[in-house]
């Protein structure tokens, strides 16, 4: 039966439009047309300039035939570039896939083939990598290939591609007449997972997905108007958490960044006013352990969100000495980055640091515009007790979650199961409704039938005052089947034995979670931060694995 509410009030266009981060650089361009959008080296770029250069570059991809469902790849670092696609690319209608830049051709090559890539961008940094990997393709489709130059780019390359990034903006028609999409659930990009293990997977955005997580990142954070916002995180990292669509979305200042060290971050902060920045822990611990003489001039009130691990204590106490303001996050490609955010109490500002730092430390609660997150028993699919205790899955549900894995149903059928996104983190959810992660369902160490979870073992490790990065694994066992080993980067000048990791621990923890192993040396990261335990256990087993 049709509702009253229902009848003779259809949908129409001046009463329902899709939603999209496309409409936010419109506006933008429309209220704050002189306002800087852009900063890039001597560079300086208004809202006006950058929404024409967007136009020009949706124009001239559908003058190379580039449209609705063609996948246009990009191999590009934080640079305008980069900002330009995150609109200009779908505004033609296309699908932007950023490519991580840290990846090697035989994985470029893979992503072009699997996404059926139609055109790529490249920086000349990377054209090296690039040329071999469309050496490598097995698709023998034609591969537009447009070069881009950057002034700040020292090194000598030769071009790769057909057209030069200005040369091909210039062809295109300032005044492009792009549409919408018809239907928010369209795709707006294509991103892919790390792959640690076969192919990676290709996760793949919807714009209705994209501007509610947008939308989200400034509730999250009372982001006011004109932020200038520091790309330290990847904008091929989840679309940059959705933070180019964002900063637009408050006409803001995109502070460029070709590489990720201490002094640029710093002398970014400091020359351009910075307010705002993201980053893994290990982008906040470089600026923690700068050296004073580096850090004298911050200006304080600088707002931080990291993601990737939980804040240990130093951390956040570091960044409070710093002046500055720790948000802490957590999500996964699948859900645009970030979907659940720990909000601060006031009343957490009265207990000491530790506490505070466990209190930070949890993965907290669904974003704004996320439908619902939660600790699942995956056997049950009901929600565990608000107990603190009792171990589940984290899943979620709603519109920050992606259409699915392309070309892989089984995978995408497997992560919705019940209807709801399974993440594979094991979690506790406490009385408060604040999400706290325990492990992956893979890192879990079960020594002697106890389960151990390598995170809690990992948070003591933080503790200890000399300690700059650490990730616990599973060491094999011949008497308990496996047992904890520890990795530890330790900060410069410090001088510390595995014995005194070891003494360490065990004033935290009790005697069956106390590493067996210790191996002291820088971990390896992903191009975003992440530890790569994967690589650790591979080490465990092997004679660097020293017991203890």
């Amino acid at each position: 039966m049709t509702s009253i509410f229902d009848q003779d009030l259809p949908r129409n266009p001046a009463n329902f439009a899709p939603l999209s981060p496309l409409s936010f650089i419109e506006r933008a361009a429309e209220v704050y047309p002189q306002r800087l959008a852009v900063v890039h080296g001597d560079l300086r770029r208004t809202w006006s300039e950058v929404y024409t250069r967007c136009r020009r570059l949706a124009s001239a991809l559908a003058r190379r035939g580039v449209g609705k469902g063609d996948a246009v790849a990009v191999m590009l670092p934080n640079t305008p570039p980069m900002v330009e696609a995150h609109f200009g690319i779908p505004m033609s209608g296309a699908v932007l896939n950023a490519l991580n830049t840290r990846l090697d051709a035989e994985s470029i090559a893979f992503m072009l083939d699997h996404g059926e890539a139609k055109a790529v961008i490249v920086d000349p940094e990377f054209a090296g990598v690039m040329k071999k990997a469309i050496a490598l393709r097995k698709n023998s489709r034609p591969l537009l290939v447009v070069d881009v130059s950057d002034a700040l780019f020292t090194g000598t390359v030769e071009p790769i591609g057909e057209a030069a990034y200005e040369d091909f903006l210039a062809g295109g028609d300032p005044e492009f007449a792009w549409e919408p999409p018809a239907d928010e659930w369209d795709a707006i990009a294509l991103n892919y997972t790390s792959g640690t293990t076969g192919n990676p997977k290709g996760v793949v955005y919807h714009h209705r997905g994209a501007a509610v997580n947008a939308i989200s990142n400034i509730l999250e954070w009372d982001m006011g108007r004109h932020p200038v916002y520091l790309w330290t995180l990847p904008m091929f990292h989840c679309n940059g958490w959705c933070f180019p669509w964002t900063v637009a979305a408050r006409a803001g200042v995109n502070v460029c960044l070709r590489k990720v060290e201490a002094q640029a971050i710093i002398d970014a902060i400091k020359t351009h006013g910075v307010t705002h920045y993201c980053g893994a822990p290990i982008v906040h611990g470089m600026l923690v352990n700068a050296p004073d003489e580096m850090k004298k001039g911050l200006p304080t009130g600088v707002k931080a969100m990291v993601a990737g691990a939980a804040p240990p204590a130093s951390m956040i106490e570091g960044m409070e000495r710093m002046g500055f303001d720790l948000t802490h996050v957590y999500g996964l490609t699948e859900v645009y980055g970030p979907a659940t955010v720990c909000p601060k109490h006031d009343e957490w500002n009265d207990v000491d640091i530790g506490e505070r730092a466990r209190l930070n430390a949890r993965q907290g609660v669904r974003y704004h515009l996320q439908r619902d997150a939660r600790v699942i028993d995956a056997q049950t699919m009901k929600p565990v007790p608000l107990d603190g205790e009792t171990m589940g899955e984290i899943m979620f549900r709603g519109n920050i979650t992606m259409k699915g894995y392309l070309k892989n149903k089984a995978a995408t059928d497997e992560a919705f199961g019940g209807g709801w996104f399974h993440t594979g983190d094991l979690a506790v959810q406490y009385p408060d409704g604040y999400i706290k992660i325990k492990d992956r369902s893979k890192d879990i160490i079960i020594s002697g039938g106890e389960n151990i979870s390598s995170i809690e073992v990992e948070d003591v490790l933080y503790r200890h005052p000399d300690v700059l990065a650490a990730a616990v694994v599973a060491k094999p066992d011949a008497k308990w089947g496996e047992t904890p080993c520890a990795f530890v980067e330790l900060k410069a000048g410090a001088s510390v034995t595995a014995q005194d990791i070891v003494a360490h621990c065990e004033k935290h923890l009790a005697g069956f979670k106390v590493p067996k192993a210790v191996v002291f040396g820088e971990l390896p990261k992903t191009s975003t931060g992440k530890i790569q335990k994967f690589e650790l256990r591979k080490q465990a087993g092997s004679a660097a694995a020293i017991d203890v």
